[in-house]
């Protein structure tokens, strides 16, 4: 049984920004049978943060959180905003990223099972980007004071969390050195080859690469230029169709 604390920060209700305008949500469809373990396992157990939880907080956590469908383009938080909690895509894709001028630069690009916002819960609770679904995506918002309750009765939550920060703070730091020193050419056929999806890269504009790696749209449209004549890749209409993975691999060790 969870402790007096947890049990009731669990009835305190979801963060009050995600439901939005019904343009922006999509029906969430009930369930019509009693939740079980496997099922908070699907949803919640399956993020490494909460993995090690027992199932009675698991399906205490699911029963007293809402997840919610939300279209491509819904907007979670951004830059400098007071932190409200952290959370967990069940379905879909999340997008995070900062605003400079014109320019975007992408920190990280989540699909299910992955938690973001984590930046709500630790230190002055302010978050970093900007988060926003780039697909129909089904999230879980689980607040601060929910957070608060379980890192209390759970340290090992703590040190995930902290761990997770410091995960995200290396591999953009990693990405950064990338961008600075790498040569266009293999960054944008690691990209690519990490994309694809048999032998395709679909709806990549040239912008999102080049926003992607950082660069000007016009130096990605040349570079891509260049893996075509080489053979490597063909443009299709909305598409990036992969003709040689070996090549395109050992483009990407290059440089």
């Amino acid at each position: 049984m969870c402790n007096l604390a947890y049990s009731q920060v669990c009835k305190g209700g979801v963060f009050e920004s995600l439901p939005v305008a019904e343009h922006q949500t999509l029906p969430v469809k009930r369930k019509t049978k009693n939740v079980s373990r496997g099922s908070a396992e699907i949803t919640i157990a399956s993020v490494e943060l909460f993995s090690e939880l027992p199932a009675r907080t698991l399906l205490a956590l699911e029963n007293n959180t809402k997840a919610t469908n939300v279209r491509p383009g819904y907007v979670f938080f951004k830059t400098g905003e007071a932190g409200q909690g952290l959370y967990v895509v069940e379905s879909g894709h999340v997008q995070t990223y900062r605003n400079f001028g014109e320019k975007k630069l992408i920190i990280a690009e989540l699909s299910a099972p992955a938690i973001f916002g984590e930046m709500g819960c630790v230190g002055p609770r302010l978050y970093h980007c900007v988060a926003e679904a780039t697909e129909e995506s089904r999230i879980r918002a689980i607040t601060s004071a929910q957070m608060d309750a379980l890192r209390e009765e759970f340290p090992g939550v703590t040190r995930k969390l902290l761990d997770l920060v410091s995960e995200r703070f290396v591999d953009a730091l990693l990405e950064l050195e990338s961008s600075s020193f790498r040569h266009l050419i293999p960054r944008l056929a690691k990209l690519l080859h990490e994309k694809a999806k048999e032998d395709c890269v679909c709806n990549a504009t040239h912008k999102e690469i080049a926003e992607r790696l950082r660069v000007y749209r016009e130096t990605v449209t040349s570079a891509i230029g260049e893996l075509r004549k080489a053979g490597i890749i063909a443009v299709e209409r909305k598409r990036i169709r992969i003709l040689d993975h070996a090549r395109l691999e050992r483009a990407s060790r290059e440089g």
